[in-house]
C-alpha cells in the first residue's frame, strides 16, 4: 500500500478561473490547441496534440510566499474534465512515457522550505515517493514537476 496520496488541481479552483478567464495573479488565461502532451492539471492525463483545447494559467501550488514559492505556467483541459481520482498511485499514464514526462519531486516540510529534490529517471515513481517520505520524515508534501520545463504537476501528500 502506497504511504502517499496525489492532489490534481481542484475542478473548482479551475471553474473560477475558467469563470473569470484571469489567473490568480491578474493575467489573462490562454485558451489554445493543444502543441504537446500536458498533462492536464485536474485529470492528470496527456492532452491529444492537435485535438484538445487547453487553458494556459499562472499558478503557485504554495500557500505561504516566501522564496521557494514557484509560479508558473500550467494547463488544463478547456472541456469539463473529471479530477484524477486513483489518487493512492502516481498517474499511469505519465508514468509509463517517461521519454515525454521526465519527472523530478520536490519535497517540503512544514515551513514550506525545500527539503529533498529527486530526478526520477529511470526509476518507478511509486516506489520512489514512499521511499522518500519513509528515509524523510519532515517531508510534509512533494511537488512532481516536469524536470525539463519545471511545471508544476501535481501535488503529494503524505498518509
Amino acid at each position: 500500500m502506497n504511504n502517499f496520496k496525489i492532489v490534481p488541481l481542484s475542478k473548482a479552483f479551475v471553474q473560477k478561473i475558467k469563470t473569470t478567464m484571469t489567473d490568480d495573479f491578474g493575467n489573462p488565461v490562454v485558451e489554445q490547441l493543444a502543441t504537446g502532451l500536458g498533462p492536464c492539471r485536474i485529470s492528470l492525463k496527456p492532452f491529444n496534440k492537435g485535438v484538445d483545447k487547453r487553458l494556459l494559467f499562472k499558478h503557485s501550488p504554495f500557500e505561504l510566499e516566501n522564496a521557494y514559492n514557484q509560479p508558473g505556467p500550467v494547463f488544463v483541459n478547456a472541456e469539463d474534465v473529471e479530477e484524477y481520482t486513483d489518487v493512492f498511485r502516481f498517474p499511469p499514464e505519465i508514468k509509463a512515457n517517461k521519454q515525454s514526462f521526465p519527472l523530478s519531486l520536490i519535497g517540503y516540510n512544514k515551513d514550506q522550505m525545500m527539503a529533498v529534490t529527486r530526478l526520477v529517471g529511470d526509476a518507478d515513481i511509486d516506489d520512489l515517493i514512499n521511499d522518500l517520505f519513509d528515509q524523510h520524515p519532515d517531508i510534509e508534501y512533494l511537488h512532481a514537476r516536469n524536470a525539463q520545463a519545471c511545471c508544476f504537476i501535481c501535488k503529494i501528500e503524505r498518509r
